[in-house]
């Protein structure tokens, strides 16, 4: 049930999917610690401590039957959260309550549960970004050869085409891909290391027994399939790890930033636009008007995730020697924003990449007005060959090209550049219709489209195949 007086994460509520809203979750949190609990147990009896069989069983049949409000009540108590969840785990499996985190810190069980939550939100993101990628390697190859105005410093510049500069889009989010399969490949568990890092709990536990130490920390690292784990640690895990997982997120952000900027300033030059619906209301005065909410809300989530980004790096600088705990109250905020808002991002982007609508008239009209400009180095050459002068020619182009600027800037006139140039005697000879093909000045962007997609989407969507289906219904 819904309570509408206290406050509720737009996060949750509007933009991020239910999968991702889910992992950082209390159920998946609690559970997950429930499963390393276990994990400890069944690593340390292995290796001799007296821990019975039906102490593991009776464990194993609590992983998910959380008591919340019992746990409540019992940090209301201790005002410990790790302690808590061990009453309560220890009173739903009371065979296990006295050897529940034997050894063990509360960082063993925050910090590695942590770490699984986040690899597994990472997991969530690529198989996301491979959607995007796959739905604009697609957009691409269909508008491959539709010329368009490029630019530089948001003046026209050479053409390109509506595929090409969608690569240019793709590129950015297979490059954050490659970024985030790295993060979770070389992502490290804490492990078991004890509360200052040292493992002297557990070296007490196997009486001196250095090797079983070693092997206990590897053991429980399997369990959750880490092949990496920490070196060393104090009591906590690295928090530059979170930095470098919080700057990967950001680097999501700002590949949709800038695709999402783009698409609403093509949105204002009628060339294209994200999908609106039938029902959908532009403005509440303005009834005309098809406002790219979508994109603009993804370029403020993006922002968000900006600025969350320099908290991990703040809080990894402030860990005074083995730790202190200002980290807790950041990274319980900062951690799940970050993914949270870059789901909802990634949502977006699958539902705009999936229904991008283009306008080629209008997209060739704008060509047009500029193409005269641009194609008069080619018609140089072409008076040329046909017996001109080229320096008197050059002169005569430098002339009309300034007076058919002054008709669009002074007078608001179309650009009449040609019109002048045919009327001219000494380019009566030139084939303009040949000159003037906007084809003739897209250089390579179809082939480049082409090979892009063969090298970089391609191998993505056959890695992420099962992922590729992904429809992105947005909340509102």
């Amino acid at each position: 049930m819904i309570n509408y007086d206290i406050y509720v994460s737009p996060l949750v509520e509007r933009n991020a999917s239910r999968e991702m809203s889910e992992l950082f979750g209390a159920q998946k949190k609690f559970s997950t610690w429930r499963r390393l609990w276990l994990e400890l147990a069944k690593a340390e009896k292995k290796l001799g401590l007296d821990i019975s069989e039906g102490q593991i069983k009776q464990m194993a049949k609590h992983l998910d039957d959380i008591d919340f409000k019992k746990a409540a009540d019992y940090e209301k108590k201790f005002r410990h959260d790790v302690m808590a969840h061990i009453y309560t785990f220890g009173d739903a499996a009371p065979k296990a309550a006295p050897i529940i985190h034997l050894g063990a810190t509360s960082c063993y069980i925050g910090d590695n549960a942590d770490l699984i939550i986040m690899r597994e939100a990472m997991q969530l993101i690529a198989a996301k970004l491979a959607a995007v990628i796959n739905l604009l390697g697609k957009f691409a190859v269909k508008y491959r050869d539709l010329p368009a105005l490029g630019f530089t410093h948001f003046q026209p510049a050479q053409l390109t085409t509506v595929g090409k500069r969608a690569t240019l889009w793709c590129y950015e989010f297979a490059l954050d891909l490659e970024e985030i399969e790295h993060r979770i490949s070389e992502l490290h568990f804490r492990g078991v290391k004890g509360t200052t890092g040292t493992q002297a709990s557990f070296l007490e536990l196997f009486e001196g027994n250095h090797s079983k130490i070693k092997q206990l920390d590897k053991a429980v690292g399997a369990a959750f399939g880490f092949k990496k784990i920490c070196a060393v640690t104090g009591q906590t895990y690295q928090r530059k790890t979170d930095t470098m997982i919080v700057n990967t997120l950001a680097l999501i952000a700002q590949s949709a930033h800038k695709m999402c900027n783009d698409i609403r300033l093509l949105a204002n030059m009628k060339e294209i636009e994200e999908p609106f619906e039938k029902s959908q209301i532009g403005s509440s005065a303005m009834a005309y008007k098809r406002n790219p909410m979508r994109c603009e809300r993804a370029t403020g989530l993006s922002r968000l995730v900006l600025s969350l980004a320099t908290s991990p790096a703040m809080t990894a600088s402030e860990q005074w020697f083995e730790r202190t705990l200002d980290d807790s109250s950041n990274k319980r905020v900062v951690i799940p924003e970050a993914f949270l808002a870059v789901d909802g991002i990634l949502q977006i982007l699958i539902n705009v990449a999936d229904g991008l609508v283009v306008y080629p008239k209008v997209i060739a009209s704008h060509v047009q007005a500029e193409l005269p400009f641009m194609a008069t180095e080619n018609i140089l050459m072409a008076a040329v060959k046909a017996g001109g002068n080229r320096q008197q020619l050059h002169e005569k182009i430098r002339l009309h090209s300034q007076a058919a600027a002054a008709q669009v800037k002074q007078f608001g006139r179309s650009n009449d550049l040609i019109d002048r140039l045919k009327a001219d005697i000494d380019f009566t000879k030139i084939d303009f219709e040949k000159v003037l093909d906007p084809k003739k000045y897209i250089g390579r962007s179809p082939q480049q489209v082409d090979e892009f997609v063969k090298s970089i989407v391609k191998p993505i969507c056959r890695k992420y195949q099962k992922e590729l289906s992904r429809k992105s219904e947005l909340n509102v």
